[in-house]
């Protein structure tokens, strides 16, 4: 298994996906979609871009990456070895150029695609779900990412202190990821009331007194990985602790129900029924649940009316929240359950026992 097995699958799908709709060419442009048919290379400059610096064009005939003069090098030179694309070059002053060549490179027929172009028809849906199933590479990838993700911001947890504000601490994270080659793409930071406030709380200049909350989406090989952990300085109140496990419980719950084939409306119902059981049966209501991980923060977000089932090899970020508490690692589903990537063994865990099996949830770490 390897770089080549990988594009082959991919391209497999591709191919089911043109023939099914008669088409002359398929073209990728998001940066989710380009990572994923490059096999993780990375095609953007702007981190809070959507659309990528090159666009992969898939023929009955040839496949092509179409960017302009300014990227080309560095995509030969550091991403695409050992991709078999022809690489065409448009001038960068000459974006019209792009859609001309997907014309001529197309024949002219029918070509659709996940970014607005002209003569190119959206056809997002069914784009988005050829990246859903990861491969056993990607899979690899995934775990590597979420290893290091969880590694960064559990050490940048225990590099901050009462006083230090929360622009700090996004400095202080953002650092142990990027040491950890890997790129804060969400950074969420909150303290003391904020976290019982606001459930995207980006980071101020408060400074922490007590309690904070760091959130983190980190990427690497065009895959992203979701991670949420939450420090006490002192005891931590009793409150804060009964709200801790019961946002502990309805997690496990989701993830103990996140296997192959479950429907995602199924899966919202778990959630509700979760949140009742636990006396909070409207927090639900105040943030989404997450869903299904992968190439983009959520590829789907789990909705009473999502049309999605689960996948083995899926990756999924759930985030239960409860006013002042937050449960989130990302998971991948596998036959015999889902296994969370994001964990360490150095954090504290709250135990769960749900469906017959016990699950780790992180804990909210207390320090002295």
């Amino acid at each position: 298994m390897g770089l080549e097995t990988e594009l082959h699958v991919k391209r497999q799908r591709v191919a089911a996906l043109m023939d099914s709709h008669g088409l002359a060419g398929l073209l990728l442009g998001r940066n989710s979609s380009v990572s994923w048919a490059l096999a993780g290379a990375e095609a953007h400059v702007a981190t809070n871009g959507e659309e990528a610096i090159a666009a992969v064009l898939y023929t009955p005939q040839r496949d092509y990456v179409l960017t302009n003069r300014i990227e080309r090098a560095r995509l030969v030179a550091e991403e695409l070895a050992g991709r078999p694309f022809e690489v065409v070059e448009f001038p960068w002053e000459e974006p019209q150029r792009r859609a001309q060549l997907i014309a001529e490179l197309s024949g002219g027929g029918t070509v659709l695609g996940d970014v607005h172009e002209t003569g190119v028809t959206l056809l997002c849906d069914p784009i988005n779900a050829l990246r859903y199933q990861l491969t056993p590479e990607e899979q690899t990838r995934m775990r590597d990412l979420s290893g290091r993700a969880g590694a960064a911001i559990e050490t940048a947890i225990g590099e901050i202190a009462p006083g230090m504000s929360e622009y700090a601490m996004a400095g202080l994270l953002a650092e142990e990821c990027f040491l950890r080659d890997i790129n804060p793409v969400v950074l969420l930071i909150a303290t003391d009331e904020r976290i019982h406030q606001f459930r995207h709380p980006i980071p101020t200049a408060k400074k922490l007194e007590r309690y904070a909350m760091l959130v983190l989406c980190a990427r690497r090989y065009g895959l992203v990985t979701s991670v949420t952990r939450l420090v006490h300085f002192g005891p931590i109140p009793a409150e804060l602790q009964r709200r801790a496990a019961a946002c502990a419980a309805i997690d496990a719950a989701i993830i103990a129900a996140t296997r192959p084939g479950t429907a995602a409306s199924a899966l919202f119902v778990r959630l509700q029924h979760a949140y009742a059981a636990q006396g909070f049966p409207d927090e639900w209501r105040d943030h989404h649940q997450g869903g299904a991980a992968g190439y983009e923060n959520r590829e789907w977000v789990c909705t009473p009316t999502t049309e999605a089932r689960v996948f083995e090899g899926q990756a999924f970020s759930w985030n239960p929240s409860i006013a002042g508490v937050k449960s989130e690692d990302t998971v991948l589903v596998t036959a015999q359950g889902a296994q969370v990537l994001t964990a360490t063994d150095s954090w504290p865990k709250i135990a769960v026992d749900v469906a017959g099996q016990t699950l780790e949830r992180p804990a909210i770490l207390e320090v002295d």
